[in-house]
Parts: structure tokens; C-alpha cells; sequence
């Protein structure tokens, strides 16, 4: 079990696993960490024995496995250093399932960032961290950042901040967070709101509905759930987007112009104890930014 770190201080855990995803998921922690004068920790799972890792890790020995994770480690807090100066960084290697690692790191992390996936997407090892994502997103006591895999993040620094909206009071922890985050990163935030997101086909082919009637109802549910938050965040600009469409395909046509989407870990149309909506589970796979996924009050 993770150790609580001292006086309540909540660390930025970064997964390692010694890929190149990863170390995309290294820099933008430690940015983020810098933004939020906070610590950035460095977190890299190693088996409790080596034969979790098939024959060849088992003749390498349990030293030469931890030594490996240390190389990690090692480069990972480099790449850190580089991507924010001055950065308070900590490294460890701990034994375990990197899930569930992860999960333990969580009950005392401010955030968790992993990357969409690791080495194990290419070599089959048991230990790769890409596998763990949808786990972590799905059961981390912390918002999780999940950053895809070819993400440039140069040149971001001033675009919007996307937060999809879905009405519900689930919803409401992420969107206190985006509002949060536009704020501390000094830039706009675009609220999207797209309804129909639950038989979206027979919703187009009902032509009594009133969708004029529907659309503005659904414009002030938007801005019902905007309201308080707007007055407490009086310098962020904030641009309504609301459509009749599945929230997916709106979601990543704004987050490619965006430095980050937010989201609640299931919404409106999800059932109880569904612990990540479809919406959320499918931008893990195709954010074109880095996403974060905030857990609701109900999760």
C-alpha cells in the first residue's frame, strides 16, 4: 500500500513503463505539477517475482527486472526536469500489478496521469501500463489524465479548455474541475452540451418531436449548470456549445483545437454502478488531446 504522504500533501502521480507514451504522459504531468506547485511522483510497478513476467524475466533475475524499472524511473524524472524547471520530483519502483498499483497510488494523489498505452501494446508483457488506463479511469479515487499517444504537446498552452456537459448531478465534480483548470491555465472554456445521446437513431427518425422546443430545453439545462459556476469564475470566457448528435464526435472535433477535455466518469444516460460511461470509455481511445476523466459524487 502506498505510504500517505506527509502533512496531507497530494502528490501528481505519473504511471512509468519505460515507453515513449508514457514519457508523452511525464511531460504533461510535470507541466501541470509546475502549474499547480505541487510534487510530481514517478511510479514504476515491478513483479513481486520475475516469473510474472515469463521465462526470459525469470532467468534475468529479480535484480535485473528492478534495475530496468530504475533505468525508467531514471529517464522518465530527466524528461520531467526538462519539460518543467525547478520541479520537486520523486521516483519509486513498487511491486505489484501496475493496476493495481495505481489504484493504491490514487487514495493520496491530487490527479493520476497515464498514457493511452504502453510496451505492452507491442510485446505482450503482463507489466505494460497501456492496458491499465481504462482501469485506473475507471476506479482512481483522483481525476485520471489519460494522454494519447501521438499528442504534440508544444504550442497548446493557449487554447480552451473542453468540457462535455450532460445535464445530470453526476456531471457536476468535472465540471467544477474544467472551470478550475481554465482559471489556473488563464484561458477560455468550451462547455459542450449534446443531447440524444441514447437512441439517437430513433430520435432523428421521429419527425412529431418538437425539436425547436427540445433544443432550447435543452440550451437552458446547459445554462442552468453553468450558472453558479461562471459567477465563481468571473474571468473565464466561457463558449456554450449545444447540438443534437452523439457527444463523442463534438467532443473531439473541439478537443483537437483544445489543450484538454474533461469529462464526468459516466453520464445521464448511463446505468447506476456503470463505473465509466460509453462517452468517457470511447475518448480514451480517441482523445486528440489529453483527457481527463473526473469521478461523480454517485461513483
Amino acid at each position: 500500500m502506498a505510504a500517505k504522504p506527509p502533512g496531507g500533501v497530494m502528490r501528481e502521480v505519473v504511471g512509468v513503463d519505460g515507453s515513449e507514451v508514457a514519457l508523452a504522459a511525464v511531460r504533461w504531468a510535470a507541466a501541470d505539477a509546475a502549474l499547480h506547485r505541487t510534487t510530481l511522483r514517478l511510479v514504476c510497478a515491478a513483479p513481486r517475482t520475475p516469473g510474472e513476467l515469463g521465462p526470459e524475466a525469470t532467468r534475468q533475475g529479480t535484480s535485473m527486472v528492478t534495475d530496468e524499472r530504475l533505468r525508467w524511473l531514471s529517464k522518465a524524472a530527466s524528461t520531467a526536469a526538462v519539460a518543467a524547471a525547478d520541479l520537486d520530483i520523486e521516483q519509486e519502483v513498487r511491486e505489484g500489478d501496475p493496476g493495481a498499483v495505481l489504484l493504491e497510488e490514487s487514495e493520496h494523489a491530487r490527479r493520476l496521469v497515464v498514457g493511452t498505452r504502453g510496451l505492452g501494446e507491442f510485446t505482450g508483457v503482463q507489466l505494460a501500463l497501456g492496458s491499465t488506463a481504462e482501469l485506473v479511469a475507471m476506479r482512481a479515487r483522483c481525476p485520471v489524465v489519460v494522454v494519447p499517444e501521438a499528442v504534440d504537446l508544444e504550442g497548446t498552452a493557449q487554447r480552451p479548455v473542453i468540457v462535455g456537459v450532460d445535464g445530470s448531478r453526476v456531471g457536476e465534480p468535472a465540471v467544477a474541475v474544467a472551470f478550475a483548470e481554465a482559471s489556473d491555465r488563464r484561458v477560455p472554456l468550451v462547455a459542450v452540451h449534446v443531447w440524444s445521446d441514447v437512441a439517437v437513431d430513433e430520435w432523428f427518425t421521429d419527425d412529431s418531436r418538437d425539436w425547436e422546443s427540445i433544443s432550447q430545453a435543452e440550451e437552458r439545462v446547459l445554462a442552468e449548470r453553468l450558472a453558479g459556476w461562471q459567477e465563481r469564475y468571473p474571468e473565464v470566457p466561457v463558449r456554450r456549445v449545444v447540438a443534437r448528435d452523439r457527444p463523442v464526435r463534438y467532443l473531439v472535433e473541439h478537443g483537437a483545437e483544445g489543450q484538454l477535455i474533461v469529462v464526468g466518469s459516466r453520464g445521464r444516460g448511463s446505468m447506476t454502478g456503470m463505473m465509466l460511461g460509453s462517452t468517457s470509455r470511447a475518448l480514451l481511445h480517441c482523445a486528440p488531446c489529453p483527457l481527463m476523466v473526473v469521478r461523480g459524487s454517485e461513483d
